[in-house]
C-alpha cells in the first residue's frame, strides 16, 4: 500500500545445496539478502548494493540465536557494498546513509551465532555504514573462515572481523572510516564505528588466525585487534600469525596528531586475553604507534622505514609497491600463497604485502 517496494530481496531459511550466480540485487528498503540455517551454499558474481538496512543477513531471528549455518558457505566475486544507505531510482545514486547510533544497521555482511566453513574469495566490501564482513559470531566449533584476494574498503566500522579457525591472505584492507562524516543526513555519532580498527580477531579458546602477504593500513584506533571471544575463557594458547604482511599506518581519525596503533590485544577485560597472541615475522611495519604488541625489532621485520607504495594515503590508497620499495624480495616462501591479490604469480622471494612487484 505504500508504493512500488520491498523489504527483503531473497530471503531463505532451512535451504541446502543452493546456488547463486549473476545476481544484482539492490535498492532494497531493508536487506538485500536475509537467510539463515543454510547449508552448502555457492554465491557466484553476485553484488548486493544499496540496500537501506544491510547488504547480507544471516541472523533471521534478531536476537544472535536460531540461525546457524553449515556446511561449505562458498562466496566468489561477491561484492558488497552502500549498504545502510538509500538508492535512488533510475540513476542508482547512493544516499541518506545512516549507521546506529541513528537508528539503522549498515553492516555489509553479518550473522548470528553460526558454523560453517567460510570461503571467501576475489570479494569487495566497499562503503557499507557499520562493518564491512562481520563474521563475529561463527563461534560455533566448526567454523572455519578462509578470505583470499578480498578487498575491504570505506567501511564505517571494522573492515574485517572474525571469529573460528580463520585464515585471510592476499587481502588488501583499508580503514578509512571517516569516510561518511559530513555527509548528507549522516549523524556524525556513528564515525569510526567499534573504533574503526580494520581487523578485528574474537578468538575462542585455543584459536588459531593466520593474517599471510595482506597489506593493511587505517586511521581506526588499531590496524588489528585481538579479544576473548564472548562467554569464553582463554587459556593463552591462542595464536594470530601475521608473516610477509604491510602494515601503513596512518593519523586516527579522532586525533590527528596521534599515529594509528599497530596492534592491541584486550587483556584486562572480561574475559581477558591472557597472553599475547601475534606472532609476527616479516612483516613491514611503519607510520604505527605501539600499543601492548611490539614486534620490532622482530625476525626479519622491517619497521619504520617508508613502505614505497604507490599511494600511501587513506583517500587514495594505492598498495602496489613501487621500484625499489624495502618489501620487494623481503618476504619468506614459508606459508606464502603462489599468486598475489591480482593472481599474478610470486617469486620464490615473495614480496611483503598483498601485490608481488
Amino acid at each position: 500500500p505504500y508504493g512500488d517496494w520491498a523489504a527483503t530481496g531473497l530471503y531463505a531459511e532451512d535451504s541446502a545445496n543452493v546456488h547463486l550466480k549473476d545476481l544484482n540485487i539492490h535498492g532494497l528498503a531493508s536487506t538485500g539478502v536475509l537467510a539463515g540455517r543454510l547449508t552448502d551454499w555457492t554465491v557466484e558474481n553476485v553484488r548486493l548494493a544499496g540496500n537501506g538496512s544491510a547488504g547480507w543477513n544471516g541472523d533471521l531471528v534478531g536476537n544472535g540465536s536460531n540461525s546457524e549455518n553449515h556446511g561449505t558457505l562458498t562466496f566468489r566475486h561477491w561484492t558488497v557494498e552502500w549498504n545502510g544507505c538509500g538508492e535512488t531510482y533510475p540513476d542508482e545514486k547512493h544516499v541518506g546513509c545512516w549507521g546506529q547510533e541513528a537508528g539503522g544497521y549498515g553492516d555489509g555482511v553479518g550473522t548470528g551465532a553460526t558454523g560453517g566453513h567460510w570461503i571467501i574469495e576475489d570479494s569487495a566490501f566497499l562503503h557499507n555504514a557499520s562493518d564491512g564482513l562481520d563474521l563475529l559470531y561463527a563461534r560455533l566449533p566448526d567454523a572455519v573462515i578462509e578470505i583470499r584476494r578480498t578487498i575491504a574498503e570505506g567501511n564505517d566500522g571494522n573492515q574485517i572481523k572474525v571469529t573460528g579457525t580463520v585464515s585471510i591472505e592476499n587481502s588488501i584492507l583499508v580503514s578509512n572510516c571517516g569516510f561518511f562524516h559530513d555527509m548528507p543526513f549522516w549523524n556524525n555519532g556513528d564515525d569510526c564505528r567499534a573504533g574503526g580498527d580494520a581487523l578485528v580477531f574474537d578468538l575462542n579458546p585455543g584459536g588459531q588466525a593466520a593474517v599471510i602477504n595482506s597489506t593493511i593500513t587505517g586511521e581506526g584506533g588499531c590496524l588489528t585487534i585481538a579479544e576473548c571471544a564472548l562467554d569464553q575463557t582463554c587459556n593463552g594458547s591462542e595464536k594470530v600469525l601475521i608473516r610477509n604482511t604491510l602494515f601503513q599506518g596512518q593519523k586516527t581519525f579522532f586525533n590527528p596528531d596521534e599515529d594509528t596503533c599497530f596492534a592491541w590485544y584486550d587483556d584486562e577485560s572480561s574475559p581477558p586475553m591472557p597472553a599475547n597472541p601475534f606472532v609476527v615475522d616479516y612483516s613491514l611495519i611503519t607510520g604505527v604507534r605501539f600499543g601492548n604488541v611490539t614486534p620490532c625489532p622482530g625476525p626479519h621485520n622491517l619497521c619504520d622505514v617508508a613502505a614505497s607504495l604507490l599511494n600511501p594515503f587513506l583517500a587514495s590508497f594505492d598498495a602496489h609497491l613501487q621500484p625499489g620499495s624495502p618489501a620487494i624480495n623481503a618476504g619468506t616462501s614459508e606459508s606464502a600463497p603462489a599468486d598475489d591479490f591480482a593472481s599474478q604469480p610470486r617469486d620464490d622471494a615473495p614480496d611483503i604485502g598483498a601485490y608481488e612487484q
